[in-house]
């Protein structure tokens, strides 16, 4: 079986990543209802009851709103490293001790190996994630305010790639967010820029990335179309072509993205 793929969601208004083997299912995230995401996960063909894991990247509750129920209902484990853990434990409800799952390292769910890397926002301790199987690499890599060298390096090689496009630095600017919220988003602890993102894909793509997908775009401050143009023009200016070529999607807060086999 290959390795299967899809954006539930992915936004400020919620997250969650799905990805799928032979012998095993995880999500990662679950920012929305369990509700919401149970049945998107039905949506794409799929059985929520065989979730063998939930990854969190960090406590915002776009990214954990749903995560302490599916973990009670379908008796889940939830992997999150100490940090988040304290950070999220009052928002998420009680969970079984036997789910409480500290991060590693390295985790070994069935088939999949998963890897933690650092990212820079302004939670306790974010992370974006490496998920191997076999050998195919999927990185996902949102809500950083920046790309540094520790991103650079954990998402390259990767067959797919979800990387922040969050929003356009201009309609931030100009916007109506508050001078302290429009600060935060701009700084290297808030969220990545389309030209930001483009820069970065360029420097990936080069080393044999095929897949990318743009994700957690601002509803206030971006256009899907937009986004896309922004990342496609950039990958154009560096030779790169683009659909056919590299494959450029976009992922979406209300729906799910395309689901991608590997």
């Amino acid at each position: 079986m290959k390795l299967k793929f899809c954006s539930l969601y992915s936004g400020s208004s919620g997250n969650c990543q799905y990805i799928k083997t032979q012998n095993a299912t995880i999500i990662v995230d679950a920012g929305l209802s369990g509700k919401r995401i149970q049945q998107e996960i039905v949506n794409i063909g799929e059985d929520p009851k065989k979730i063998d894991a939930i990854f969190i990247t960090h406590e915002h509750i776009d990214h954990i709103q749903g995560a302490g129920v599916m973990s009670r209902r379908l008796n889940i484990p939830i992997y999150a490293n100490e940090e988040t853990w304290e950070a999220m434990s009052s928002c998420i409800g009680d969970i079984k001790s036997h789910n409480i799952k500290i991060l590693e390292e390295c985790t070994q769910i069935g088939d999949l190996t998963i890897k933690p890397f650092d990212i820079s926002h302004d939670a306790s301790h974010p992370v974006g994630y490496n998920i191997f199987y076999e050998n195919k690499k999927i990185s996902l890599v949102t809500d950083t305010g920046c790309a540094n060298g520790t991103i650079l390096r954990s998402i390259m090689d990767s067959d797919i790639l979800l990387v922040e496009s969050n929003h356009d630095e201009d309609m931030v600017i100009i916007g109506p967010y508050p001078w302290p919220l429009k600060r935060r988003v701009l700084s290297e602890y808030g969220h990545m820029s389309n030209e930001a993102a483009g820069r970065l894909i360029a420097e990936v793509v080069k080393k044999g990335t095929e897949i990318v997908l743009l994700g957690h775009l601002s509803k206030e401050n971006n256009f899907p179309e937009l986004a896309y143009k922004t990342v496609e023009s950039i990958l154009l200016e560096s030779s790169i072509d683009v659909n056919p070529g590299v494959c450029l999607d976009l992922t979406y807060r209300d729906r799910s993205s395309k689901v991608y086999e590997i």
